[in-house]
C-alpha cells in the first residue's frame, strides 16, 4: 500500500500539529513492552544462564548457533506446517505433502469440463475441443494398453537403441570426469531436441513483457520481438542469439535499471535468460563436438564418433522423433496442455481454472530434482466407469535382507494410486525382482472384506503373465501411504548440501 504525494503531506502537517497522533508510519510489528512512541526503557540484559536464549554471540571467540529448531520445526518435515528456511529438501517435502491429491484434482476438474460443455453461449470451438479431450478417455482393454504405453513413452526423450547403449557405457564407466561428459551431452541433446519448445516459450515471455511496459518502451519491444519470431522459423540460431544477447536483453536491462522495476517484469527477464541459455546450449555444432568426445569411452561410441556431421545428426534426429510420424501418442498430452492453457486464462470460469491450477501444482511437484522416480497419470473411462489413476516407478531401487545384511540387490518399485468409480479410492504397491514379485493392494471395506478372492486372482494374473506372486496381500486402507514411505531414497538430498542461501 502506498501514499500519495498530497496524503503524505497531509499526514506531516497532522504529525506537526498535533504530536499525539498514531504514529502511522512506523512499524506494524509491535513487540510487547515497546509499543510506546516515548518507550525508551531499556529492558533486562540478556544473562548467559537464561535457558531461552543459548551461546550468546560474544565478539571474542567463535561460538556455537542456537541448538533451538521451533522456528524451523527441523523435527519433521512432514509432519510441521511451519515454513522452513534451512532445508530445500525439507520445503520439497512440506509441499509434496500439502499438494493435493492429483487423482482428486483430476476427478474434480473433469466433473467441470463436462458441465462447462453444456453450458450455452460458450465461443465456437470450446465444445468441441473439450469433447474431443473427453472423449479421447473413453477406452477399451486394448485401447488403455496402447494409452499406458505410449504415455510412458512420450514422457521419456532418451529412448531407442543410441541411448539404451549410452546408459550402458555410463553404468561402465570408472571416472567421475567421464560420466560427467557424456550427462554433458545428454543436457545439449535434450535443449538441442527442444529447440523448437524454447523457442515458443521465449516468444510467449516476451509478448507477456508488452504488458508491463508503458507505451514509448513497447514499440521497440514488438519489432525486436518479431525479428526474433522470423529468425526462429528461418532456424538462424547463431543471428537469433545476437540479437537476443546484443539488443533484446540489453534493452530490457535498460527499463529495469532506469526505472527500478523490480515486480513481474524483472522476474520474466530472469526467466527469458534462463530460455536463451537453453538456446545456445543446444547448438547443433557444440553438440556433435561433445558427441565426439565420447569416442574414447567406448568402441561402439568410437565407431559412431567417426561418422560425419550430417550422419550423426540424422541418427539423434530418428531417435528424438521415432514413432512421432503418426503423433497420436501425443494428441492427449498437446490437448491437454491446450485445454489447460486456456482455462488458466480464465476461459472456461474460475472454478476450472482453480482445479487445473491445482494439476499443474501437483505436476511441477512431480518433476522437481528431488523427486527421483518416473511418473505418470491415467484419467480414463473404461465400460462407462470413470477411473483416474496415478503411477509411480523407481526402476533403481534397491533392497536389502530384513537383517540389513548383505550387498542390496535392485527391483523396480511401483505405487499406483486409483480412484475408481463405485468402488472409492485403492492404492497398491509392486516390487519386482526378475520374475517375483511382491503386491500389496489396501482398499476400501468393499474390497479388504474379499481379499482372499481378489488375491487369488490376482496371482493367477501374474502366473499367466510369466510372474511369481512371492506375496500377494490385500488390505483396508486406514491412511493413504505417503511417498516416502513407498521410496525412502526420497531422503538421500539429506546426504548432500542441503541449505538454503
Amino acid at each position: 500500500m502506498g501514499l500519495g504525494r498530497g496524503n503524505l503531506a497531509q499526514c506531516s502537517s497532522s504529525i506537526r500539529g498535533d504530536e499525539k497522533m498514531a504514529d502511522l508510519l512506523g512499524a506494524a510489528n509491535r513487540v510487547p513492552g515497546y509499543d510506546g512512541a516515548r518507550n525508551t526503557g531499556a529492558g533486562a540484559a540478556v544473562r548467559p544462564g537464561d535457558r531461552p536464549v543459548q551461546n550468546v554471540p560474544d565478539p571474542t571467540r567463535v561460538g556455537r548457533a542456537d541448538p533451538r529448531t521451533e522456528q524451523q520445526g527441523a523435527d519433521n518435515a512432514l509432519q510441521s506446517n511451519i515454513p522452513r528456511y534451512d532445508s530445500n529438501l525439507g520445503t520439497f517435502l512440506q509441499r509434496l505433502r500439502e499438494t493435493p491429491g492429483l487423482a482428486q484434482a483430476l476427478r474434480k476438474t473433469l466433473v467441470l469440463l463436462r458441465s462447462v460443455v453444456q453450458t450455452p453461449g460458450l465461443q465456437a470451438g470450446v465444445a468441441q475441443e473439450i469433447g474431443s479431450l473427453l472423449e479421447m478417455l473413453k477406452l477399451d482393454d486394448q485401447g488403455f494398453a496402447q494409452f499406458l504405453m505410449e504415455q510412458l513413452q512420450s514422457g521419456n526423450r532418451f529412448t531407442g537403441p543410441l541411448f539404451a547403449m549410452l546408459r550402458q557405457t555410463y553404468d561402465a564407466l570408472p571416472g567421475e570426469f567421464a560420466r560427467k561428459s557424456l550427462l554433458e551431452f545428454a543436457k545439449r541433446y535434450s535443449d538441442f531436441a527442444s529447440t523448437d519448445h524454447i523457442g515458443k516459450n521465449m516468444l510467449e515471455l516476451l509478448r507477456q513483457m508488452q504488458d508491463y511496459l508503458p507505451g514509448n518502451w513497447r514499440g521497440k519491444l514488438a519489432e525486436l520481438t518479431a525479428r526474433l519470431e522470423n529468425g526462429l522459423a528461418a532456424g538462424a540460431r547463431g543471428e537469433n542469439l545476437k540479437l537476443l544477447q546484443g539488443e533484446l536483453i540489453p534493452y530490457l536491462g535498460e527499463y529495469v535499471s532506469r526505472t527500478h522495476d523490480l515486480g513481474p517484469l524483472r522476474d520474466l527477464v530472469s526467466l527469458l535468460m534462463l530460455q536463451v541459455t537453453r538456446y545456445e546450449n543446444g547448438d547443433e555444432a557444440q553438440m556433435l563436438q561433445a558427441f565426439r568426445q565420447l569416442g574414447g569411452y567406448s568402441e561402439m561410441l568410437n565407431s559412431l564418433s567417426q561418422l560425419k556431421d550430417d550422419a550423426i545428426l540424422n541418427l539423434l534426429k530418428d531417435t528424438g522423433t521415432k514413432g512421432k510420424e503418426n503423433a497420436a501418442h501425443l494428441s492427449f498430452a498437446d490437448a491437454l496442455a491446450d485445454t489447460a492453457a486456456q482455462a488458466l486464462r480464465g476461459a472456461f470460469g474460475p472454478d476450472v481454472r482453480d482445479a487445473f491450477g491445482e494439476i499443474m501444482r501437483s505436476l511441477l511437484m512431480q518433476q522437481s530434482v528431488y523427486m527421483p522416480v518416473n511418473h505418470a497419470f491415467f484419467p480414463l473411462e473404461w465400460n462407462g466407469k470413470l477411473a483416474y489413476s496415478e503411477l509411480w516407478v523407481d526402476p533403481n531401487a534397491k533392497e536389502r535382507d530384513s537383517n540389513g545384511d548383505g550387498p542390496a540387490r535392485d527391483k523396480i518399485q511401483f505405487l499406483f494410486k486409483l480412484d475408481l468409480e463405485s468402488v472409492g479410492f485403492l492404492e497398491v504397491t509392486l516390487a519386482a525382482r526378475g520374475d517375483q514379485v511382491d503386491l500389496q493392494v489396501y482398499g476400501p471395506e468393499s474390497v479388504s472384506r474379499n481379499g482372499e478372492l481378489i488375491a487369488g486372482d490376482l496371482k493367477e494374473i501374474l502366473e499367466r503373465n510369466g510372474f511369481s506372486g512371492r506375496e500377494v496381500r490385500v488390505s483396508p486402507l486406514e491412511k493413504p501411504l505417503a511417498l516416502s514411505d513407498v521410496f525412502p531414497n526420497l531422503f538421500e538430498g539429506k546426504q548432500g548440501v542441503n541449505v538454503k542461501v
